[in-house]
């Protein structure tokens, strides 16, 4: 059985075949008790399109239940967090030894900046390959 990671969320728009969905997206801070205390507790909204069921009617304000896959969870970590920190270490560490450290790192940045920009081309075939499940 494969696992899945979920997320708590409203309907805040329904659409003809989508629905948008907002979450709270809570820090390891976030759901702390003491958290206005210290002031380091990070939560914020975002919303999240997702096909709507054809067998299923939502109504604004409906809290759902969006599911996806731990594999496809995984691949978003790779593709968001490991592979951007993987090429700023390498173009850094690798080009400081031929050059100066500072541009070493800015060259590492805008490579960061080429990558991110590379993503957002790729959006709408991206898109397509990470699927949510609302229960």
């Amino acid at each position: 059985m494969e696992e899945h990671v979920s997320h708590p969320g409203v309907v805040v728009n329904v659409g003809e075949q989508d629905l948008e969905i907002e979450i709270l997206s809570a820090s390891s801070c976030g759901s702390c008790n003491i958290k206005s205390a210290c002031g380091m507790a990070e939560m914020k909204e975002k919303h999240v399109t997702v096909p709507k069921p054809a067998d299923k009617d939502f109504i604004v304000g409906q809290p759902v239940s969006i599911v996806m896959s731990a594999k496809q969870g995984t691949k978003a970590a790779l593709l968001a967090y490991f592979i951007p920190t993987l090429i700023i270490i390498t173009l850094t560490v690798i080009l400081s030894s031929h050059i100066r450290e500072w541009l070493a790192a800015l060259i590492g940045i805008g490579a960061l900046a080429v990558y991110y920009v590379i993503l957002y081309f790729f959006r709408d075939r991206l898109k397509d390959k990470f699927t949510y499940e609302i229960r």
